[in-house]
């Protein structure tokens, strides 16, 4: 089975910076990567009027559109659950997802105090790490913001 990490915090935290930062080290050490966006509030991935559109709006339950650089599919009822998407990560090492805070995984949390008064997961048994720029112990490891090599030695050494 694919390791499956969150990284988590709460809005304007930097889950997506501290992710752009763990992927280049992460390849940088040999390891294949997928990533999962948690897009509570809905998405949209194609354009009204593109053939894959149009596919989707004639009623296709799973849509693929394939370049000779890329492939993206769509699928009707895929779930909200990391382990129900997770069955698409078979050819990674790894799979770091954004957001899912209430499922059942290893969490890593983002917190930057000049944003939020409180952590997210200061009583959450899935945390094993916390990046951060306050002094607030939540009896993980903590690193700072910067600190990408520190972040990516403990994902490898507790996942890969």
């Amino acid at each position: 089975m694919t390791p499956i990490i969150s990284i988590v915090g709460k809005s304007e935290s930097g889950k997506t910076t501290l992710i752009e930062k763990l992927i280049p080290e992460l390849k940088k050490r040999g390891y294949r990567i997928g990533t999962i966006k948690h897009a509570h509030h809905g998405f949209q991935i194609d354009r009204e009027g593109k053939d894959s559109w149009r596919h989707k709006a004639a009623g296709a339950d799973t849509i693929m559109v394939v370049s000779p650089e890329s492939i993206a599919m769509l699928k009707n009822g895929g779930g909200e659950t990391i382990d129900s998407v997770g069955k698409y990560f078979s050819d990674v090492d790894i799979v770091i997802t954004e957001g899912f805070k209430r499922e059942n995984k290893p969490k890593i949390e983002v917190f930057r105090k000049a944003r939020h008064a409180e952590p997210l997961c200061r009583n959450d048994d899935n945390l094993f790490a916390f990046v951060t720029d306050d002094d607030a112990d939540l009896n993980v490891p903590r690193f700072g913001t910067g600190d990408i090599k520190g972040i990516v030695d403990l994902i490898v050494k507790k996942f890969l």
